[in-house]
């Protein structure tokens, strides 16, 4: 996929009020607190009916505000980086990328809830139950162009653990996040993208 492809009750009744607000402000902690990171992610993508699915896997990078890069290894690599001004996407099976201004790609996405640098601003956030021993909430863009249905990420304490994104056709998409780590010095030039010898560039 083009856009980032980028989600079991276990609390007690008692305990779950505390933990849905443990979530929301573990969300506004990280955006806060963590200028940067890098994870191993798993995805999942759903048809609307649930009977297709489709899986990947690879790493993902970001700093804030706004650079970010999501890099597929399983089953087809596809780089997808946010440099700031701009969203690149690179296929090297097809040797073809596309790029985007940054204020035309990123908006109320899950990339910039991700790495964005204005939670407030962008997203109106409702607690959830917690699911699979994860703590989720909701985020909802303000101004309803994020181009998705439902948007939802998960916290185990405090740590990033997964995001789950429902688009506009009802198919949804779980990224699993693992070894994740905050505030990890990446240097910049992973959130550069240098268009390889050859290959074709469609500007939008």
């Amino acid at each position: 996929m083009k856009r980032i492809k980028a989600l079991m009750v276990i609390s007690a009744m008692l305990l779950a009020g505390g933990a849905q607000a443990d979530a929301v402000a573990a969300l506004k902690d990280f955006v806060r607190e963590v200028k940067s990171g890098r994870a191993q992610f798993s995805q999942v993508v759903s048809s609307p009916d649930g009977q297709r699915k489709k899986t990947s896997s690879g790493s993902f990078e970001f700093q804030r505000p706004n650079q970010f890069r999501f890099a597929y290894t399983k089953p087809f690599e596809q780089v997808i980086v946010g440099d700031g001004q701009k969203v690149w996407i690179f296929d090297p099976d097809l040797n073809q990328a596309s790029s985007r201004r940054m204020s035309q790609a990123l908006g109320a996405t899950p990339a910039a809830l991700l790495a964005g640098g204005n939670l407030e601003r962008d997203f109106k956030l409702k607690a959830l139950a917690s699911e699979g021993g994860l703590d989720w909430v909701q985020a909802e863009p303000k101004q309803g162009d994020g181009g998705f249905q439902s948007l939802k990420i998960a916290f185990k304490g405090s740590e990033l653990a997964a995001l789950e994104i429902i688009d506009g056709f009802g198919q949804r998409s779980r990224l699993d996040f693992t070894a994740v780590t905050a505030n990890a010095p990446i240097p910049a030039e992973r959130f550069r993208f240098v268009l390889p010898a050859g290959a074709d560039l469609i500007e939008q």
